[in-house]
Formats: C-alpha cells, structure tokens, sequence
C-alpha cells in the first residue's frame, strides 16, 4: 500500500515502512492531532510522539504495551498531551519532553530533552532539535535511515504552507529564524516531515515559500 499522510479523525491509520522504522500515523481528538507510533523494525520497540486524544484509540495503537519504550511530548500545549495521563498509566512508559516545556506538561517528565540529545529505542536513534518560537521549549525529532532518507517529526513548528502560530512578532522572528537555520539550513529537499496537524510534505515543497513566510509574519 501506498502511504500518501493523509488521515482523519475517526479514520483509519496510514502506514510506512522505512529501512528502519515503521510509521503508523492516526489523526485524534477535536483539533485533529496527529499521533505517530514509530517502530525499530530490528528489535520491535515502540515510541508513541504526542498522546494527544482518545487514549483508548492510542493504546489500540500501541497495541503491545511491553513494547512501548516511551512516549514523547512534542511541546507543551494542552491538544498535544490530553491522553498523555492515561497512556502513561496503562504502559508505564517512559515520559519525554523538551527541557523548556516540560514543567508545562501536567504528566511527569522522565527524560528531558535538550537540542542535539538522541532519543534512543530499539535501535533507533532519534536527534533532537529544540525549535523556539511555538513554545520555549518545542522540539523536533530527526530520523536518519539507513538508506539515507531523513525524516523529521516537527509538531507544531512546521507545517506545510508556514511555521507554527506564534503570539508576538519575536516569537515569530524566533521561530522562523530556527526552522530555516536547523531545519531547512541543515537537510535536503528529500527530507520529509510529519507535523502536529494534517499532512505531510517535503523540505523541497516548502523551502521556496520561506521568502514569502517571512513577508507575511506568520
């Protein structure tokens, strides 16, 4: 089957299958946040980004709590951890967040994360690259496959058509200026990037609209 990121609410979860990892992504939840369980396909150990609603569409997902090894919180908004409690009740899994935003999230945070950390599971290993503007403390997870694809979870800092919603013109300033230097400045047009909310897209869909995010100021 061909994954295209294409979900919705109450629908079915669409699937890929990386040299390394499988991606299964499930949009949940009034806001139709997007929940990402990545799987090491080596070892069978799982990481849940955001559990953002519908705890129990999120363990149907999860499936094997065993596997689970933890469960990261992009940033610290409320639509992106509101099954987070729950989940973390039934997996005891590990709880992971930036180091900025952390106190924001009403779950403990086991593991707080700071830019260039790696988020190990399996045998997978993700870099973290904290992006501010969104939140002081939002981060995105890079994956780097064996086949020399990378693959960035952004949440709510970069979707397609701009950056994330920002609350003055610095935040603004800030958050543009992060995407472009550790997002766009950094990897190729190939890389793909799954964001908080809707579909996915491409560095290389994006990158010539940066002039006219910047013009616009958001």
């Amino acid at each position: 089957m061909t994954y295209t990121g294409q979900v919705s609410v109450g629908g079915p979860a669409d699937v890929r299958e990386l040299a390394d990892l499988t991606i299964t992504k499930l949009a949940v939840g009034e806001m139709s946040n997007n929940a990402y369980l990545l799987e090491c396909r080596s070892t069978g150990k799982r990481l849940l980004v955001d559990a953002a609603a519908e705890p129990m569409k999120l363990m149907e997902l999860v499936g094997s709590t065993e596997a689970l090894d933890g469960i990261v919180t992009t940033h610290r908004h409320p639509d992106h951890w509101a099954a987070l409690d729950e989940v973390v009740k039934e997996t005891v899994a590990r709880t992971f967040a930036g180091a900025d935003d952390a106190d924001g999230i009403p779950v403990p945070t086991d593991v707080r994360l700071a830019d260039g950390d790696t988020l190990r599971f399996g045998e997978i290993g993700l870099e973290v690259i904290q992006v501010v503007g969104h939140t002081p403390g939002s981060i995105v997870l890079v994956h780097r496959g064996s086949d020399g694809s990378t693959h960035l979870f952004t949440g709510d800092s970069l979707f397609p058509g701009g950056v994330g919603k920002t609350w003055s013109k610095d935040d603004f300033a800030r958050l543009v200026d992060d995407v472009e230097t550790k997002l766009f400045g950094r990897f190729d047009d190939a890389t793909w990037f799954y964001p908080g909310h809707g579909d996915d897209s491409t560095l290389g869909a994006e990158r010539p609209h940066l002039p006219e995010w910047r013009e616009r100021g958001w």
